[in-house]
């Protein structure tokens, strides 16, 4: 079973290299708190808040997916250079937009070709 890596408050932390690691590897979803039933309802998704990633060919960020629960909704693939290439460093970000119908409870996978998996917390959509 593959390891799933969770974001951790990096507040909390005091050593800066783990700071760098968590924050740079997570996906952070951003979105509005309700949604109209129906309309498109766009959602951001942006690796690392503070800390960029690097863009290299054996270290980069090649899948941001969206799920509502089990449910994936989205997914975007990115290939190394998307971000300049070599020595480059980043937010990879995209931006879906989705239709949802019921309340959501929103989360976001990441994968890192050199760290694995990475999720984000869940963020709860009221539909109206």
């Amino acid at each position: 079973m593959i390891k799933v890596n969770r974001y951790e408050d990096i507040n909390n932390i005091e050593n800066e290299a783990k700071k760098d690691y968590i924050d740079r590897h997570s996906p952070f979803v951003h979105c509005e708190k309700s949604a109209k039933a129906g309309d498109v309802f766009q959602v951001t998704v942006k690796m690392g808040e503070e800390y960029t990633h690097p863009d290299d060919l054996d270290h980069h960020i090649a899948t941001i997916a969206l799920y509502n629960g089990q449910t994936k909704l989205a997914e975007s693939n990115f290939f190394a250079g998307a971000l300049g290439g070599q020595g480059k460093k980043g937010h990879q970000t995209i931006t879906f937009n989705i239709v949802l119908e019921k309340n959501a409870k929103l989360t976001a996978q990441s994968y890192c070709t050199k760290h694995g998996l990475w999720e984000s917390g869940v963020i709860a959509v009221e539909v109206k």
